[in-house]
C-alpha cells in the first residue's frame, strides 16, 4: 500500500520509519525523580562508621555506630582515650556534618565542627581548642 506523498514505501516499513521520527516533545516531559531517588542520592549517616586519624597528629576519631537521628557511638583518642559530651551527625542539605565535644581535664569544651567529603573520604572542618581559646584547621582521613 501506498501513503499519500510518500516515495513507493510499503505500508509497515513507513510505519515503523515514522515511529523513529516523532519529536522528543510529543513523549512528554521526563517524570520528575521521587523523594525515595532523591534520598539515595544523599551520603547516608553509616558512611561515617570507620576509624578517622588526622594525619597532623595521630588524634583518632572511632565511630563505632550511627543511629538514624545522627547521634554517634564514638570514641576519641589523643594518644589516651578522651571522652565525648556529645557525639552528633547533622544534615545540612545534602552534606553531612559532625559535631564532637570533648570533656576532660585540659580538653573541656574543645569541639570539632567536621563536614564528611565523600569524594576524598575525609572528615574535614575546624577544631576549638577551649583552653588555648583557639581555631585550628584540620582533617581526618579514613584509616585503612
Amino acid at each position: 500500500m501506498k501513503l499519500p506523498g510518500a516515495p513507493n514505501l510499503s505500508y509497515g516499513l513507513a510505519l515503523a520509519l515514522s515511529l523513529f521520527a516523532l519529536p522528543a516533545a510529543s513523549q512528554g516531559p521526563a517524570p520528575a525523580p521521587n523523594k525515595s531517588e532523591a534520598a539515595q542520592a544523599e551520603v547516608r549517616f553509616d558512611r561515617l562508621v570507620g576509624r578517622w586519624v588526622r594525619p597532623d597528629g595521630g588524634y583518632v576519631i572511632a565511630i563505632k555506630s550511627v543511629d538514624a537521628t545522627g547521634k554517634l557511638d564514638a570514641t576519641y583518642a589523643n594518644p589516651s582515650p578522651l571522652p565525648f559530651s556529645k557525639a552528633e551527625a547533622t544534615r545540612d542539605g545534602k552534606a553531612l556534618m559532625v559535631f564532637l565535644a570533648l570533656r576532660a581535664g585540659g580538653y573541656n569544651g574543645s569541639t570539632y565542627t567536621l563536614s564528611y567529603d565523600p569524594v576524598k573520604d575525609t572528615l574535614k572542618g575546624v577544631y576549638f581548642q577551649a583552653v588555648a581559646q583557639q581555631k585550628f584547621d584540620i582533617q581526618f582521613s579514613r584509616a585503612k
